[in-house]
């Protein structure tokens, strides 16, 4: 796992170093605040280790920033403080924090709140993929319940004027306009006939952008096919 870590002491990153690799994990030093956000940036990390007090950009501003980020919500952030107060823990927290460790700690300590660590990033993973999955089946449910109440609305009075329109079009007595215009309620009704058609045959449901960022149903051949 590729791991993001800040700190300004050379001793501690070292530390922290050392026991990222022997972990298997790819360790990305930063030796301050900014450095670490300008690398978060660049690659969002899985998994950041901040220290608090870096010079200039502390570790609560670069949490801050992680957490405004898109990518906030597949990134846990360990803190690491000296402080253990309960105003400096509250502080750890608002700032979005997900873990915390206190200064002096030891390589055991750190594996395990790295282990801890990718434990929850593997169990929040999970549950974004059930939730989107969740979301998935109701937006399908939904188009289902949306196809056979257009199939109930539109199918009959549908059948009835384009069976009125064929009647017209057998008499002898309209005009060119008055054909033409019959011509054209005949091809609109089918074009809504073919557009309830697809929608009820289709195997993958999809949708596309559509105008000002908003977006609609897919009802091309494309989303029609089979998984």
């Amino acid at each position: 796992m590729r791991v993001l870590c800040a700190d300004d002491d050379v001793i501690a990153r070292a530390l922290l170093e050392a026991v990222l690799i022997d972990g298997g994990h790819e360790a990305v030093m930063a030796e301050d605040g900014k450095r670490a956000w300008e690398s978060f940036q660049d690659a969002p990390a899985p998994l950041v280790v901040l220290d608090i007090n870096m010079p200039g950009m502390d570790g609560l501003t670069v949490c801050r920033l992680i957490r405004d980020h898109p990518a906030a919500s597949e990134t846990f952030v360990i803190m690491v403080t000296a402080r253990d107060g309960r105003d400096d823990l509250r502080a750890v927290l608002a700032a979005g924090a997900d873990d915390y460790v206190t200064k002096p700690t030891s390589p055991e300590n750190l594996r395990a709140r790295l282990e801890i660590a990718g434990q929850r990033i593997v169990q929040n993973a999970a549950r974004r993929a059930a939730e989107a999955e969740v979301a998935r089946s109701r937006w399908l449910a939904g188009i289902g319940e949306t196809t056979i109440a257009l199939e109930h609305e539109i199918n009959n009075p549908l059948s009835a004027l384009l069976g009125h329109a064929e009647l017209l079009l057998m008499y002898e007595g309209l005009s060119a306009e008055q054909l033409d215009s019959l011509r054209v309620i005949q091809e609109q009704a089918a074009r809504i006939a073919d557009v309830v058609r697809r929608l009820a045959t289709l195997k993958n449901p999809q949708s596309v952008d559509y105008l000002a960022g908003s977006r609609m149903l897919d009802l091309g051949m494309r989303s029609s096919g089979p998984t």
